[in-house]
């Protein structure tokens, strides 16, 4: 079974650069407090390693 991570936007993408907000709305992330689910996979760990500061990352079996 592989990992997932349970991924929720914390902070708003208000002031940064248009990249970081490209990659939240990449991960399917469009309001705060909303939640997804993304595999777990060397692509997806960029983009969460990118906006990391923005996010609260949890790690589901």
């Amino acid at each position: 079974m592989s990992k997932k991570f349970h991924v929720t936007l914390k902070k708003s993408t208000i002031g940064c650069s248009k990249d970081q907000i490209a990659t939240v709305t990449a991960i399917g992330l469009r309001k705060i407090n909303k939640s997804v689910e993304v595999a777990d996979n060397p692509a997806n760990r960029g983009q969460l390693f990118k906006v990391q500061h923005l996010l609260d990352i949890k790690v589901v079996k």
